[in-house]
C-alpha cells in the first residue's frame, strides 16, 4: 500500500469511549434493569461494604486528583502502574507487575473457597489539553507516535483506577470473610497504544493481557468493569443486557487516478471525484445493503487527503475511517461490501482502489444471564430512582476482549454533578470533561458488591 499521510496517525483514538447515551430519562423498565430495589442476600456484608467504602471515601478521591494530574498515555502508565503496585502491596496482595507492558494483577485469596471474580479498571490517558479549572489540573506532556502532546485523563480513566484501588482495599479489608478468590487487573492501553499505530499485527491492551495469561492461575469465572460517563449525574448506574458497545475497525482506501491539469480533466483520471463518490457509496452500506433491523451499522470516512494545489488533478487520494457494528456475521459482510463498493466505484471511471481494514475491538456484550443475574446488586447499589438502562453506544471498549472468553458484565456510573443538565454536560474525551467526586463511592460500592454478590450466588448454586 502506498504510504500514507501523517494526517491518519491520530486516527486510532476514534475508537476510544466517547460514550455517546441517552441520559436518565432511558426506561428503567427495560430488560437488564427492570425490578425494584430489593434487600442483599447478605445484608451483615453489604452494610461492612458501606462501612468500608466510606471510611476511605477522602482517600479515593485523593488517588484519583493525583493520578488525574499525572496522566499518562497508553503503553507508558509507569508512574500510575507504581502507585497501584505499591497499594496492593501493602494490602497483603500477590502482585504482578509489567503485564502487558505496564499492567498490573493483584490476587486477593478469601478466607473460604468458592469462584474467581475479577475486577478491571484501565489506566491510560489522552493526547488531550485540560480546560478545567481545578487545582489539580493536567500539565502533562507525553509522546504520542513520536510527537510530543498534551495530556489529559478526558475519559475518566484516573478514577476507574482509583475505584478499584479503592475496591481493593475494601474487600481486602474482607478478606477472611469472602467465600472465594478476587484477581484486579489494571490495565494499559485501552485507548488505544501511543507507542506505535495498530496495524493489525501489533497487540496490545486488553487483548494482550489476554494473551499473557491474566485470565488463568487461577481461572477467572467472571469479570466486572465500569465506566465513568457525562451522560448520567453523579452516583447514577446504568447497564444493558446484550450488545451495549460497538465493536470498532478501522479502514484505509486509497484511491489511484491519473494527474492531469486542473482545466483539463478529461486528460487524465480524477481521483477526487472518485473518491466522493466512494464516500456516497459507503453510505449505502448501512442505508440500503445490510439489514438494520438486526442491528444498527455506521461507516464514517473521517479523513482524507488528496491533491496541493487547485490547478492540478493528483495522481491519488488516501481515506480513513471507522466501522462501527454490533453483529460479528453483520462486521465481517460489511468490510467485504466496503472492498467492493470501492473498487467497483474505482473501475468504473478507470481508477484502482485499494482497501485495507484492521479490526481493533470487538462489541462489548453482556450476556443476559448474567446481566439478569447481577441486576439485583446494581439497583440496590444505585438505590431507587438512580439506577437505568444504558442504550447501545457506538462507541468501543477492549473489554470485551476478555467477555470472549469469560462471562462479563460491563455498566456505567454516572459523573455530572446532580441538578445539571446532563446533556450539556461536557462529555468524554473533550478538554472540558469533569468528573464529579461524589459519585465516585458508588463505584466502589457496586464492583465491591458484586463481587461479594457473585461469589454467594455460586455458592449457594453448589
Amino acid at each position: 500500500m502506498p504510504q500514507r499521510n501523517s494526517l491518519f496517525r491520530l486516527a486510532p483514538l476514534a475508537l476510544a469511549a466517547h460514550l455517546i447515551f441517552s441520559g436518565p430519562a432511558a426506561a428503567q423498565g427495560a430488560p437488564g434493569t427492570q425490578g425494584t430495589v430489593q434487600p442483599a442476600a447478605n445484608p451483615a456484608l453489604a452494610a461492612q461494604i458501606d462501612e468500608r467504602a466510606k471510611a476511605i471515601e477522602d482517600k479515593l478521591i485523593a488517588w484519583r486528583r493525583d493520578i488525574h494530574q499525572h496522566p499518562e498515555l497508553g503503553n507508558q502508565e509507569h508512574r500510575t502502574s507504581k502507585l497501584v503496585a505499591d497499594h496492593l502491596r501493602a494490602l497483603g496482595m500477590d502482585v504482578k507487575t509489567g503485564v502487558a507492558g505496564t499492567g498490573v494483577v493483584a490476587v486477593l485469596k478469601g478466607g473460604k473457597p468458592g469462584p474467581v471474580v475479577a475486577l478491571r479498571a484501565d489506566m491510560d490517558a489522552l493526547p488531550v489539553k485540560e480546560q478545567v479549572d481545578v487545582p489539580f489540573a493536567s500539565k502533562a506532556k507525553g509522546t504520542y507516535l513520536g510527537k510530543e502532546v498534551d495530556v489529559m485523563h478526558a475519559c475518566g480513566h484516573d478514577a476507574h483506577t482509583a475505584i478499584l484501588m479503592a475496591a481493593a482495599e475494601v474487600l481486602a479489608g474482607m478478606k477472611d470473610e469472602l467465600p472465594g478468590t478476587v484477581k484486579f487487573i489494571f490495565q494499559p492501553a485501552e485507548e488505544s497504544p501511543s507507542d506505535f499505530e495498530p496495524d493489525g499485527k501489533k497487540v496490545w491492551g486488553a487483548k494482550m493481557m489476554v494473551q499473557e495469561g491474566v485470565l488463568d492461575n487461577p481461572k477467572v469465572d467472571a469479570i466486572f468493569g465500569l465506566h465513568v460517563s457525562s451522560a448520567y449525574p453523579a452516583g447514577w448506574l446504568a447497564w444493558r443486557a446484550g450488545p451495549a458497545m460497538a465493536a470498532a475497525d478501522q479502514f484505509w482506501i486509497d484511491v489511484t487516478g491519473k494527474q492531469t491539469h486542473g482545466a483539463r480533466p478529461w486528460s487524465g483520471i480524477d481521483p477526487i471525484v472518485v473518491s466522493s463518490q466512494i464516500i456516497l457509496g459507503l453510505q449505502t452500506i448501512p442505508s440500503r445493503q445490510i439489514n438494520s433491523m438486526l442491528e444498527p451499522a455506521v461507516i464514517t470516512v473521517g479523513a482524507i487527503h488528496g491533491g496541493n494545489r487547485m490547478n492540478i488533478v493528483p495522481d491519488s487520494v488516501a481515506m480513513t475511517g471507522t466501522i462501527r457494528t454490533y453483529d460479528e456475521g453483520m462486521k465481517k459482510d460489511i468490510h467485504q461490501r466496503i472492498a467492493r463498493t470501492a473498487d467497483m466505484i474505482a473501475q468504473s471511471a478507470g481508477a484502482k482502489a485499494d482497501v485495507r481494514v484492521v479490526e481493533l475491538y470487538n462489541a462489548t456484550v453482556n450476556p443476559p444471564a448474567l446481566a439478569e443475574q447481577m441486576g439485583p446488586t446494581l439497583r440496590r447499589v444505585a438505590g431507587e430512582g438512580n439506577y437505568g438502562l444504558q442504550p447501545k453506544s457506538t462507541a468501543s471498549e477492549d473489554f470485551s476482549f476478555y467477555q470472549e472468553k469469560v462471562p462479563g458484565m460491563f455498566f456505567y456510573l454516572g459523573v455530572t454533578p446532580k441538578g445539571t443538565d446532563v446533556d450539556k454536560a461536557a462529555p468524554n474525551h473533550s478538554p472540558r470533561f469533569h468528573v464529579d467526586e461524589s459519585g465516585l463511592i458508588n463505584g466502589v460500592r457496586a464492583l465491591s458488591n458484586l463481587t461479594v454478590d457473585y461469589m454467594a450466588s455460586a455458592h449457594k448454586g453448589s
